[in-house]
This record gives structure tokens, C-alpha cells and sequence, in this order.
């Protein structure tokens, strides 16, 4: 008896009708110091009580794999989305049981009330799912899984410790990756936002001479062919590949802003991983540069099947810093690596009109040798703010405040414009989808 208390009793709980039970006694126990009719009934009722519990008490413990469980977490997890994970369990008790079920899941997501119930017949199985959503790169720590199963007396519960501690780490968006991927397959990028963009002219790579078929271009019949072969032949043009694409990051305090749990650097970070796997698509070479007080991580452009994973692999170990970009660093390395002409896209932000005149001899140097596109973000707190109607007077001066500060972006994107530079201000939720667009457009007007 000793051995079994030792081996069980930090996994048996007493359940809530095991205390009705014995509150019940206890009250008949006390009325019958005034109620001498009562007699022998509350030992009667306790003597009972305490059977029904040995009962319990065989039915949980009389088989050690009464029930199976198995936790399904992915290798990885996607952050800023919804990631599946999966409790299977299986009941192996020659009747039913009632379950719940604790998954200690990270302490990052500051959940203390992840609690499954369930009911299973003999042999009967079932799969529990839910989501997470994280909302910083790194590593998370999955402890074990608690199980508490009751019998059909319901009077106590035996606890199952299940799995072993798991580290799984958190990746840049890679779910948003694939759905794009996905609807390119069914040409459904016009659903999440990626517009069809109209070719302005001919590319000038060609590509082949074939045979004319109703709807080609008469401009660009090949005349010398079409006498030597006696049949209409014309010329095929195909878009410009092998063009340097190179997401440059800033990693600096600016970046740090927080927008529905994500921070502006990992909403750049998920957009840059996205864009460098649609300008591999399209057969362009992809790098990658980030840069804060001093220059970070660098990927040279390429197009190997495995330069996205070694992106990936970089922009995961990727952390704010506090200090200012330094942007004499950015040009000197960009001056380094950048051999050829390319697309740089710069993900910063300005919030002052100050904050962007100290950056701008800098990007004017980049762009003189590259094609430059800054993306910065709009304040959306600031814009709302500016467009709610005023009802005080402190309703008047926030809101007055929240107009010069919306306006000052709108006039960083005309100083940007004033000296060649391209520019995207955009919502932090609709990055993905404007910066996609942007280099969709000017992969279409040849401007690299």
C-alpha cells in the first residue's frame, strides 16, 4: 500500500463530486448531534463514500496505459501567422472517460488558460487542434502535457505526464510564403491583393524565332527568316532575367515599433523573404543586407534552388538594435557587393522630416549607382486619429498634431520623388502585397 502511495499520489486529485460527497457527510455528521433519528447514516453514507473511491481508484489505476496521447507540433513555426498544432488521443479503458488536458505551451505567448475537454468511449479516438500565433523569431520552449482523466464515478482523477520538453523555432513568415506560391500556381494572386500588370512595350532579352499564330505582334515579324522558310516567322521576346534584387533591412531603433504584436522590422522581414522568393520566380537573383550602427548580415545575390533557405536562415537570427542606422556603412557596403546596377529596397522608417534630411545625401549616392525604392510606414494610430472628429478642445490639439505628422510623410515621399528616389509609404498589415506590386510595376516599365 506504502509503494503505491509513493508511486501514484502526486498523480491522483481529488474531483469536485468526491467533495459534495464528503461536505454531505460532514453536515449529516453535525445534524446528527441534534437529530438523534439520523442514527448510523452518515457512517453509512461515508463507509460508502469510501468504497465508490477504492472503486475509482482500480478502475484509473488498474491499467498503466489506460489512455494515449501524442502532441503534433511542426519542426517550425511561422511568425506573425496562425500555426496548427494537434493533440491525438486515444482511450484505452474498457469504458468511457472524461478527460482534460493542460499543453504547456512557451511562456511567449502569456497563455495560462489552455484547457481541452473531452469525452471518450472505449477505443475511441480523437484530435484536439488549436493555434498559435508568435510574434518574435527564436527559440520556443513546448514543456509536457498534462492529462487528468476521470472515470465514469468521477470522483478522482489520475494525471498522465506526457512528451518531453521540445524546442521549436519560430522562422519568418514561411506560411504567407507558400499561400503565395499556392495562389501563383492557380493564378489567384489578384485575390490577396497582386495585381495583373500590363507590359509597356518589348523586353529587350530575346528569346526565340517561331512560327506566327493569331494575336502576336505584326512588329515583330522576322522578315530574313520568314523568306528562308517560306512561313510567317517572328521574333519572341521574354522579360529581362539574372537582374540583381537586394532587400537592404534597417535594423535600427526605428524599427522597433510595434504594430498588432509585430514589430516593423518583422513585418520587413516577412515582406523581404516574400519578395525574394517572387523575384526568383521570375528568374531574378535575390540578396539580402541589414544594417544598423554598423552592417549586419549580407547575402550575395543568386538564384540556386537554395539561396531562399539561406535568406531564411539569416533573417531568423535577426534582432533590433538601438542605435541609429549608419548610413555611411549601408553605402560603402552597398558600393562593395553591388557590382552591377540593380533594385535596392530599403525597409526604414522616418516618423520626422529631420529623421529623413539625415539619411538623404547617403540614399542620393545609392541611387546614382542603383535603382533605389524606400518603404517606410504609415502611422496608422496618427491617421485615424487625424480623420476622428474633434469634440474638445484637447480633442482639437491631438488631432491638429496627428495632421502635421500624417502630412510630414506625404512630404517625404515628394522629397524622395524630388531627387529619383522611389518610395513606398504603406500600412505595416499591407507591406507584403504594396512592396510585391511595386516590383511586379517595375519589372513591367524596364527600369532596372
Amino acid at each position: 500500500m506504502k509503494s503505491f502511495f509513493r508511486k501514484y499520489y502526486t498523480d491522483l486529485f481529488l474531483g469536485k463530486r468526491l467533495f459534495i460527497a464528503l461536505g454531505v457527510c460532514v453536515v449529516l455528521f453535525l445534524f446528527s448531534f441534534f437529530m438523534p433519528f439520523l442514527g448510523d447514516l452518515p457512517y453509512i453514507l461515508f463507509g460508502i463514500v469510501l468504497i465508490l473511491v477504492g472503486l475509482d481508484l482500480f478502475l484509473l489505476y488498474a491499467n498503466d496505459k489506460g489512455v494515449f496521447l501524442r502532441r503534433d507540433v511542426p519542426e517550425r513555426l511561422s511568425n506573425g501567422d496562425d500555426n496548427e498544432l494537434k493533440i491525438y488521443i486515444e482511450n484505452f479503458y474498457p469504458f468511457q472517460v472524461s478527460v482534460g488536458i493542460i499543453d504547456e505551451i512557451p511562456f511567449q505567448f502569456q497563455k495560462r488558460d489552455l484547457w481541452f475537454t473531452a469525452d471518450l468511449s472505449s477505443r475511441e479516438q480523437k484530435i484536439i487542434t488549436y493555434t498559435l500565433r508568435p510574434t518574435k523569431r527564436g527559440e520556443y520552449n513546448f514543456g509536457l502535457t498534462r492529462l487528468y482523466v476521470q472515470s465514469p464515478l468521477a470522483l478522482i482523477s489520475r494525471r498522465f505526464n506526457v512528451g518531453e520538453d521540445k524546442l521549436v523555432p519560430v522562422y519568418p513568415s514561411f506560411l504567407k510564403l507558400r499561400q503565395y506560391e499556392l495562389m501563383a500556381v492557380s493564378n489567384r494572386l489578384t485575390d490577396i491583393g497582386i495585381k495583373k500588370m500590363r507590359r509597356i512595350g518589348h523586353s529587350m532579352e530575346f528569346d526565340q524565332v517561331k512560327n506566327y499564330v493569331a494575336g502576336d505582334d505584326y512588329r515583330t515579324v522576322n522578315w530574313k527568316a520568314t523568306a528562308r522558310k517560306g512561313d510567317l516567322m517572328v521574333n519572341s521576346f521574354t522579360d529581362e532575367k539574372a537582374q540583381h534584387i537586394y532587400c537592404v533591412i534597417d535594423k535600427s531603433r526605428a524599427m522597433k515599433m510595434p504594430f498588432e504584436g509585430l514589430s516593423l522590422l518583422d513585418y520587413a522581414i516577412n515582406a523581404s523573404l516574400i519578395l525574394s522568393n517572387v523575384a526568383l520566380v521570375k528568374q531574378d537573383k535575390a540578396g539580402l543586407i541589414t544594417i544598423a550602427e554598423k552592417t549586419g548580415s549580407l547575402v550575395p545575390a543568386d538564384r540556386r534552388p537554395t539561396q531562399l533557405n539561406k535568406i531564411m536562415e539569416v533573417l531568423y537570427k535577426e534582432k533590433t538594435r538601438y542605435l541609429e542606422t549608419d548610413m555611411e556603412a549601408l553605402y560603402i557596403s552597398v558600393r562593395a557587393v553591388l557590382k552591377q546596377r540593380s533594385l535596392v529596397v530599403f525597409f526604414t522608417n522616418f516618423e520626422s522630416m529631420s529623421a529623413l534630411e539625415r539619411q538623404l545625401p547617403f540614399l542620393k549616392r545609392i541611387a546614382k549607382f542603383h535603382l533605389l525604392l524606400v518603404v517606410f510606414f504609415e502611422n496608422t494610430t496618427l491617421k485615424s486619429l487625424s480623420e476622428e472628429p474633434a469634440q474638445d478642445i484637447e480633442g482639437i490639439y491631438i488631432k491638429t498634431i496627428a495632421e502635421k505628422f500624417a502630412f510630414e510623410k506625404k512630404l517625404m515621399v515628394k522629397e524622395l520623388t524630388k531627387h529619383g528616389i522611389l518610395s513606398l509609404l504603406t500600412p505595416p498589415q499591407k507591406l507584403t502585397v504594396n512592396v510585391v506590386n511595386r516590383y511586379l510595376a517595375i519589372k513591367a516599365k524596364q527600369q532596372i
